[in-house]
């Protein structure tokens, strides 16, 4: 039986859907196991260790809310155990566990895992983002239609999203992660490749990344000015 949709907008919210739905896009989200006095090091010197773990699981909530309904496969990896039961919906979530000596490594492992398998647009986020959307990874994938990479420049001059159709090894070479170079170094790698740029977001890492933004206030309560 065929489905009747009312109105042009809705045929064509309909064929978008079935669009990334039938397509082979895998979204990676790379996790944090939370535990109290453990991530988030450099938030919780300032704010302390029981304010970043509730912060960081609220960031969790949030990645969750975002990816739980886009239309692409999805696999989380966890960096230090599996958790069978937790807020990552076993029906909607792949598990798995990060491999590799450091950041790099892991990322290029997961990837290489994704295109063995078949998918030809793969995206990995973190989950520590509340400057992100699904729309935001929506235009990821449509973007790597046209684009062999795209990227999502973090304001720390890091990137909050790295997306492509073909697995390129360099991009997890020779990069000291987790400091100011790491986009700069990974848009000289792409150089010659077709690449799109996403808008430059802001994630969470300092005090001073959320001491004016609303949603954290709650967590905020006991700083002093």
């Amino acid at each position: 039986m065929g489905i009747l949709l009312n109105n042009k907008a809705e045929r064509d919210e309909k064929i978008i859907d079935f669009t990334l739905a039938n397509s082979k896009n895998l979204l990676l989200i790379f996790t944090r196991n939370p535990e109290l006095g453990k991530g988030k090091r450099r938030l919780a010197a300032t704010i302390g260790d029981q304010a970043a773990f509730n912060i960081y699981k609220f960031l969790l909530d949030h990645t969750v809310t975002i990816t739980k309904n886009l239309y692409a496969e999805k696999q989380v990896y966890y960096s230090e155990e599996i958790w069978e039961d937790d807020i990552w919906d076993n029906k909607k979530f792949a598990k798995k566990l990060q491999s590799g000596d450091d950041l790099g490594a892991r990322m290029a492992n997961a990837f290489q895992e994704g295109f063995q398998n078949e998918y030809q647009k793969i995206i990995i986020i973190g989950s520590d983002m509340l400057d992100l959307s699904q729309e935001d990874l929506e235009a990821a994938f449509k973007a790597l239609k046209k684009n062999d990479f795209v990227i999502g420049p973090a304001e720390d001059g890091g990137y909050y999203l790295l997306g492509m159709k073909k697995f390129m090894p360099e991009l997890f070479k020779n990069k000291s992660w987790g400091t100011e170079t790491v986009l700069k170094d990974t848009l000289a790698d792409l150089e010659n490749e077709t690449t799109t740029l996403l808008e430059t977001k802001n994630d969470v890492d300092y005090y001073e990344d959320i001491k004016d933004i609303d949603a954290f206030a709650p967590f905020l309560k006991h700083m002093t000015l």
